[in-house]
């Protein structure tokens, strides 16, 4: 089962909600999405991410309209996580230091320690002002994700046989009024490792583009031209964009972005449905047939098998590499051509 990507392991994503809007950031990819509702995926709308604004180790909204943005031992507020207005750093309480996860409720912030399974919740993360902390109900210690609204505390479950889910409830100590919800299909690929949910686990392999035979009793030599595709099946990707408004840099261009959550999902590794694999320096526009000059001597009675890479997610392949193989039987090749990946 491919699982969704936890916050600990995906650097500068991050769930956060004010009012009746929420937030998926990927500082990763330079943007954030906002949606009225995750179940239905109403509204869906995606930002640029002002360069100050990017790198945050945790994002959280507040009942004010403010953002949050945690990087290290200081959080900058700003009113606008696209044009970073109104901008000011502080500095976060040492007690207020550390969280694992931090969210607004119920005109509060609260810090999660998951590791010590308590939560913590302020009126003032910088002076630490009313203080308590509370034991976490063992049903919401092993969230990937938290955030929350005026009224309600909402965490993303751990993949199951129910597919991704986020809980409701208005108490993390006795998880009170818990409700369960899915993420509709067009929110999923948003989510960090999500794109492998919908689409289907990420697969490289060697496709065989051409098999020369030789069965003569002399030596041929085979000097031709061979055509295959190169490039990145942009219609294929284009259709995960269809339901989102894009309303990101004049610089932006269409397909851009489920260009670079594609890089990222092959980076990953099998367990979120990825490869392990860097892909940045491949061709990644629009798939084209090219032709490339072949020549080889065959000896007698014998064959040729020329290969070429292939990653692709499901069954369908979107990213036809450059790289080309030569071998001498029908067994494709088991290297990997592409450079690992640190995710």
């Amino acid at each position: 089962m491919t699982h969704i990507v936890p916050k600990s392991k995906a650097p500068g994503a991050d769930f956060c909600g004010v009012d009746n809007n929420y937030y998926i950031v990927r500082s990763d990819l330079g943007c954030y999405m906002k949606s009225s509702n995750f179940n239905h995926g109403y509204d869906l709308e995606v930002f640029s991410l002002h360069t100050s604004c990017r790198g945050g180790d945790h994002y959280l909204a507040h009942e004010d309209n403010l953002f949050y943005i945690i990087k290290g031992n200081k959080y900058r507020r700003v009113s606008s996580m696209t044009k970073d207005t109104g901008s000011i750093v502080y500095s976060l309480h040492p007690n207020c230091q550390g969280g694992d996860h931090y969210l607004s409720a119920f005109g509060a912030f609260y810090i999660i320690f998951q590791g010590r399974g308590v939560y913590r919740r302020v009126s003032n993360m910088n002076t630490d002002e009313d203080a308590i902390e509370y034991t976490l109900h063992p049903d919401c210690q092993n969230g990937l994700y938290y955030w929350g609204v005026k009224d309600y505390y909402y965490f993303v479950q751990p993949h199951d046989e129910w597919g991704i889910q986020y809980t409701r409830c208005t108490d993390f100590h006795q998880n009170t009024d818990a409700t369960s919800f899915s993420f509709h299909g067009s929110v999923v690929p948003f989510i960090p490792g999500g794109l492998a949910i919908n689409e289907g686990a990420a697969f490289g392999k060697w496709e065989a583009l051409k098999t020369i035979t030789n069965n003569s009793d002399s030596p041929i030599v085979w000097n031709k031209k061979l055509t295959k595709k190169v490039g990145y099946n942009k219609k294929k990707m284009d259709s995960v964009e269809q339901s989102w408004k894009i309303s990101m840099s004049a610089s932006y261009q269409a397909g851009t972005l489920t260009e670079a959550i594609a890089k990222y999902q092959f980076s990953l590794s099998a367990e979120y449905g990825g490869k392990s694999v860097q892909t940045q320096q491949e061709d990644w526009n629009e798939t084209t047939e090219v032709e490339e000059s072949v020549h080889v001597t065959l000896q007698p009675q014998s064959q040729m098998f020329i290969w070429q890479y292939q990653l692709g997610l499901g069954n369908e392949p979107v990213l036809f590499c450059r790289d080309m193989m030569f071998t001498n039987d029908s067994t494709p090749p088991s290297t990997v051509p592409l450079p690992p990946s640190s995710n």
